[in-house]
């Protein structure tokens, strides 16, 4: 596959419909892992992402990719203890999407340091992280609601500008 061009722009109601394919796709949920409800649910994700977009705490652009809308990436969190998530839709996986997205996003989050976790067997999503400067600082173990068991995670952080 080639490189993609990529944007962020502000999310749009329009952007949802897209987010809420990806989302749901069994696949993805099975490698992130760390789902919630909402992954399940359309009137659970619409909550959650009416509760997200009206966060003022919560820095969230729409990624497209050669002008399509492949997911999201986001900033959230209490100034100290801010953490980055992503989500790209399966059919751009493997062309520096999430890479380039969540390099754009951290450049423009003033706040360091940025934690992150991904599932230890996220191989491709700790790859990104770590392209974008983010350090493995740890291991715990947390629940995976998209595999029904505890799973081992990688913490990361991202210091300084």
């Amino acid at each position: 596959m080639t490189a993609a061009s990529v944007t962020l722009r502000e999310v749009r109601d329009d952007d949802l419909s897209a987010f809420w394919e990806h989302a749901r796709d069994p696949e993805a949920q099975q490698v992130a892992a760390v789902t919630r409800e909402y992954h399940y649910d359309q009137k659970l994700f619409d909550a959650h992402m009416a509760r997200v977009r009206g966060n003022p705490d919560v820095r969230m652009r729409t990624v497209l990719a050669d002008g399509v809308v492949a997911g999201h990436v986001a900033v959230y969190g209490p100034p100290d203890e801010r953490e980055v998530t992503y989500w790209i839709g399966r059919s751009q996986w493997g062309r520096g999407v999430a890479t380039t997205a969540l390099s754009q996003l951290i450049a423009l989050e003033e706040a360091r340091p940025v934690y992150a976790h991904v599932v230890a067997d996220n191989t491709g999503s700790l790859r990104v992280l770590e392209k974008c400067g983010f350090v493995v600082t740890g291991r715990d173990r947390g629940f995976a609601f998209a595999r029904g068991q505890e799973v081992d995670e990688v913490l990361l952080v991202l210091e300084g500008r």
